[in-house]
């Protein structure tokens, strides 16, 4: 219900009534629920931290749209991300392309689109990518946009804000467990560890004086260990192990120093990238510099 859709599709027809440009409509809606919302709900059972904005990217607006917009004569899709794309050309005549990050810092959007290939980058336009969200509202207000005073979107891609605990009973039922700290003292109960993630601290119910943060998840055993930020070795770290790598344009050799990020926002870290040599060569060790505040899986 708090999807607002109709009013976005009427938001659309009334841009494209300015433009005097033709509006298509596509309903992707049960290959959404199957690749973007199962995905969402089979991460937190698993006891994980899913990020269902990269997933839709990539299975719905660069996948199924794209694939859609091909197949009805377009040569490319733009879309609104704050994001870019770079191309080098090389001597053998092949051409590689970069996913650079949008200039406008608080909205840089690359994070969102990391699995992007070659293909993909090479069919699409980020057209305001090179510009700041003050500057595009001013472009919509020259060129008389009806929606140049609408609101940023937010929440989940396509579905809006939701109260997420309540979202995930659809599937997740509360199960009450225990809540202990460091030493394994229980101090409270939760209503299921799947609603929570790693870093978490409201929702805890726990405390009194200084705050409690989630350092560890049992999904099995239903158990939640917190901490307090004092004793910062549990709920901060210096490594994270990656799998499932997506190299955009070139696969680096390791070790290779680079800045990295684990949130949307975060400001870039100074880490080193290495093999994981007891975990096969499908894993890699993110190095940072300094201890990161609650690396989530």
């Amino acid at each position: 219900n708090d999807c607002p859709w109709e009013k976005d599709v009427e938001d659309v027809q009334k841009v494209c009534d300015k433009l005097e440009i033709e509006f298509r409509s596509f309903n992707f809606e049960q290959e959404y629920r199957d690749k973007v919302i199962e995905y969402f709900f089979a991460e937190y059972a698993a006891g994980r931290t899913p990020n269902p904005d990269i997933m839709c990217n990539k299975e719905i607006k660069f996948g199924l749209f794209l694939d859609k917009a091909i197949g009805l004569g377009f040569d490319y899709i733009a879309t609104g991300h704050y994001a870019g794309i770079g191309i080098t050309n090389h001597e053998s005549g092949i051409r590689k392309f970069e996913l650079l990050k949008g200039v406008d810092p608080k909205k840089d959007q690359s994070y969102f689109l990391y699995t992007l290939n070659q293909e993909q980058l090479s069919r699409s336009l980020f057209p305001i990518g090179e510009y700041t969200k003050i500057q595009v509202r001013e472009l919509a207000r020259e060129f008389g946009l009806p929606n140049a005073e609408k609101k940023d979107s937010q929440g989940l891609c396509f579905i809006g804000h939701i109260n997420l605990r309540q979202f995930l009973k659809q599937r997740l039922p509360e199960r009450v467990g225990k809540i202990v700290d460091a030493s394994g003292r229980v101090i409270g109960t939760h209503p299921g560890a799947w609603y929570f993630t790693i870093g978490q601290r409201h929702g805890l119910r726990v405390g009194g004086g200084k705050p409690y943060y989630v350092a560890q998840k049992d999904i099995i055993g239903n158990r939640l260990t917190v901490t307090r930020m004092e004793y910062a070795g549990l709920v901060h770290h210096t490594q994270a192990k990656i799998n499932d790598i997506h190299w955009i344009n070139k696969t680096h050799e390791l070790p290779f120093k680079c800045k990295a990020k684990i949130r949307y926002q975060q400001a870039e870290q100074n880490c080193t990238i290495r093999r994981c040599e007891k975990q096969g060569t499908d894993t890699l060790a993110v190095e940072f510099s300094e201890p990161q505040f609650a690396p989530a899986p």
